[in-house]
C-alpha cells in the first residue's frame, strides 16, 4: 500500500513539473474555443465584441500563467493588485459605451518595465532594493497615455538592474528584486536590460509590454527571445517618470508578438508630454491617422535597403549566414531594392565618447529624478552606491558597482564632456545620416539587434522582427532609419514579417524523469 502511494505521489509530482516546465502543455482555450495564446490585440478585441472573451477572463488567464511560469522564467516583478478591478471596469464600459468607440487597447492587460513610474500600488525601483518603498510623484507620461484609452496595468516586468547601468559585471536579466530572467526559449540568457518585457511577452505570460533602451535595450531582448520591439526615435515617446539613464539616449518602446500590436501600442503612446520637453520637438514626425495605417502587406515594394556588413559577422556560422542571405533574397522578392556592402564612416569605433557621455548623463538625470520623489529610501546616487555597499547580500555586491561608481565620479559637463558630445553628433552626421542620404535609404537592414549602438547615439528608431532560431535559440533581424522614420519601417517590418511568418510560440521539451 505504500509503495502503491509513494508510486502514485511521484506520478502526481512528475505531472506538476511538466506542467510548471512546459506551459505549452496548460490549457489555452476557454470554453467558447477562443484561445488566447499568440492572440493579437485585434484577436482579442473581435473576441470581446463576439462576447468570446471578457477582460476579467483575460487577465485571469495570465494571472495564472504568470503564476505557473514565473518562478522559473522571472519576466514579472510584481502584478498589479487592481488589475482585475481594472478588468471589471473595461468590461462594463464596453457593454455601455457605443460600438467602436473604445481604443484599440482598451481592456487589454499590458506590463511596464519596473523602471516606469506608476501611481498606483505598485512599487518603481529599476529592479533594486534601494528604490524600494519609494514613492512616486504621478504616473510616468506613458502609463498616462495607456490609461486614457482603458488598458489595464497588469504589472511589473524584471530587468537588468539600474537598466544594466549598476555593473558590467552582473547578467543580463538579473536584478536583486527580480532574480535572474530567463529566455522561454533556451532557459539562457534573455539579453536586457528590458529582459521581463521581452521574456513575458514571448511566453504569453501578457498581451504586450513596454520596454526601455539606451542602446539596445529593447533591440536585443526581442531579438532573444523571438518578439517583435520598436525603438522608436529619441522624443517620440515620453521619458517622464522612467528611471533615467540618458535624457540623450533613452527611450520607451513596445514590445509585442507582432509588428501589428506593436504599431498599435506605439500610436497609443506616441505624443507631447508637458514633463518631457524632447516630445515637442518629436512630436512633428507623428503621421495625421497613426501608425496601424502603415500595416502593408506589400510595404517592401519600393523601399531602398542598405546592407551594412561591417557590425556583424556570423562566426563560420553557415546556418546563420545562409538564413540571412535567405531573408535579403525575400527582401527582394517583395519588391525592395537592396544597396549591399555599404560601410558607414563610424568616426567612434574604439572611441570612448559614449560611454564619458553616459556616465555623466547618468549622474544628473538620476539625481533630478530621485529628488523629483515624493518619499525615497536614496535621494542621489552616492546613496544608491552607499546602500549596495550596506546591503552585500541584499544586493549580491559581488557583481560590483563599477558603471556607477565611474558616473559619481564626475562632476559635470566639462571639456571632456562637451568633446564626447560632438564627437557623437560628428558621428552620426558624417556616418549613420550621410550613408542614408547619399544612398537614398529608406532604411538598414541587419541581423540580430548589431546595429543597435548607431541607432542610440544618434537616437535613430529601429524595429525588430523575428528571423529565425539556431538550434533553437532565437534570433532577429532589425530596420532602422533616420529620426521620425518610424511609417517606413512599420512598413518593411510588417511586409516582411507577413511574408516569413517566423515566430513561434516558446516549444515544448522532452522531460527525462
Amino acid at each position: 500500500m505504500e509503495s502503491t502511494r509513494a508510486c502514485s505521489f511521484l506520478q502526481f509530482l512528475c505531472i506538476i513539473l511538466v506542467l510548471v516546465t512546459f506551459p505549452s502543455m496548460l490549457p489555452t482555450t476557454l470554453a467558447s474555443d477562443f484561445s488566447i495564446k499568440e492572440a493579437t490585440i485585434q484577436d482579442l478585441q473581435l473576441a470581446f465584441k463576439r462576447n468570446q472573451l471578457t477582460s476579467r477572463q483575460l487577465v485571469e488567464f495570465y494571472l495564472n500563467q504568470i503564476k505557473i511560469q514565473n518562478p522559473v522564467l522571472k519576466g514579472v516583478l510584481e502584478v498589479n493588485p487592481d488589475a482585475l478591478a481594472q478588468a471589471d471596469r473595461a468590461d462594463q464600459e464596453r457593454r455601455t459605451k457605443a460600438p467602436g468607440s473604445l481604443s484599440g487597447l482598451h481592456g487589454i492587460p499590458i506590463l511596464v518595465k519596473d523602471n516606469t513610474a506608476t501611481k498606483d500600488k505598485l512599487n518603481t525601483t529599476a529592479g533594486s532594493f534601494a528604490l524600494l518603498g519609494s514613492v512616486v510623484p504621478r504616473d510616468a507620461g506613458v502609463v498616462t497615455k495607456l490609461r486614457e484609452v482603458g488598458a489595464i496595468i497588469l504589472g511589473k516586468a524584471t530587468l537588468s538592474e539600474w537598466s544594466h547601468y549598476r555593473s558590467n559585471e552582473a547578467p543580463n536579466g538579473w536584478s536583486a528584486r527580480g532574480g535572474q530572467g530567463k529566455n522561454p526559449y533556451t532557459l539562457d540568457e534573455p539579453c536586457g536590460s528590458s529582459s521581463g518585457s521581452a521574456i513575458s511577452v514571448a511566453a504569453n505570460l501578457v498581451s504586450v509590454s513596454l520596454g526601455t533602451e539606451t542602446d539596445g535595450s529593447i533591440l536585443c531582448p526581442s531579438s532573444f527571445n523571438s518578439v517583435v520591439g520598436i525603438k522608436p526615435t529619441v522624443g517620440l515617446t515620453s521619458r517622464a517618470g522612467v528611471v533615467p539613464i540618458s535624457p540623450r539616449q533613452d527611450t520607451v518602446g513596445p514590445i509585442c508578438r507582432t509588428v501589428s500590436d506593436a504599431a498599435y501600442v506605439l500610436e497609443t503612446i506616441a505624443g507631447i508630454d508637458t514633463y518631457d520637453n524632447a516630445t515637442f520637438e518629436a512630436s512633428k514626425y507623428i503621421p495625421k491617422g497613426g501608425y496601424a495605417q502603415f500595416l502593408k502587406k506589400d510595404g517592401l515594394r519600393g523601399k531602398r535597403l542598405g546592407v551594412v556588413r561591417q557590425f556583424y559577422e556570423f562566426g563560420g556560422d553557415t546556418l546563420l549566414d545562409e538564413t540571412f542571405k535567405l531573408h535579403l533574397k525575400t527582401l527582394r522578392q517583395r519588391g525592395a531594392v537592396l544597396v549591399d556592402n555599404l560601410k558607414i564612416d563610424n568616426e567612434l569605433i574604439g572611441d570612448q565618447s559614449e560611454e564619458i557621455a553616459l556616465n555623466f548623463e547618468f549622474k544628473l538625470s538620476l539625481n533630478a529624478y530621485l529628488k523629483d520623489l515624493v518619499t525615497s529610501p536614496v535621494k542621489s546616487l552616492a546613496d544608491v552606491i552607499a546602500f549596495n555597499k550596506k546591503h552585500p547580500k541584499l544586493e549580491k555586491i559581488e557583481y560590483g558597482q563599477d558603471l556607477m561608481l565611474q558616473a559619481e565620479k564626475t562632476n559635470g559637463i566639462g571639456k571632456s564632456e562637451k568633446q564626447a558630445l560632438l564627437n557623437m553628433t560628428r558621428s552620426s552626421q558624417n556616418g549613420f545620416e550621410k550613408l542614408m542620404k547619399r544612398n537614398k535609404l529608406d532604411a538598414v537592414v541587419t541581423p540580430f539587434s548589431s546595429f543597435s549602438s548607431i541607432l542610440a547615439i544618434g537616437g535613430y528608431p529601429g524595429v525588430n522582427v523575428p528571423a529565425g532560431y539556431e538550434k533553437g535559440v532565437p534570433f532577429g533581424i532589425c530596420f532602422g532609419g533616420l529620426k521620425g522614420s518610424e511609417p517606413k519601417l512599420i512598413e518593411i517590418a510588417y511586409s516582411f514579417e507577413q511574408a516569413t511568418l517566423i515566430r513561434k510560440p516558446p516549444p515544448l521539451r522532452k522531460l527525462e524523469i
